[in-house]
């Protein structure tokens, strides 16, 4: 990952609603779920809900997937990955295979 996909990352999650969506879909995993089922679990608007799940797709830290008329989110775990191996990639003064188990157990790269 870029320094400036991350900082987008990181700008991404800064918002308290926003860090809401993406731990609520990490718990869900595969489920998944609907914009509305979003919004009724967080108790936030629509149209809120609706500008921050966009800042959060921008960010590739959801993904989404339509079903009919409705929309379903996910985390984007493959994002979560790249942004866990930006934090980690320069740890234990430079000698990366120190903390490599670290690193695997986070990012799941053996997964």
């Amino acid at each position: 990952m870029e320094m400036n996909d991350a900082l987008s990352a990181f700008a991404a999650l800064s918002q308290p609603t926003r860090l809401d969506v993406f731990r609520l879909l990490i718990r869900t995993g595969d489920a998944g779920m609907t914009a509305g089922e979003i919004a009724e679990h967080l108790d936030v608007r629509q149209n809120t809900l609706s500008a921050n799940l966009s800042v959060l797709l921008q960010a590739n830290l959801l993904r989404n997937q339509r079903e009919g008329r409705s929309i379903r989110y996910f985390a984007d775990t493959n994002g979560l990955r790249g942004l866990l191996g930006f934090l980690l990639q320069d740890c234990c003064g430079g000698q990366p295979e120190l903390c490599q188990p670290l690193i695997e157990d986070l990012t799941c790269s053996t997964c």
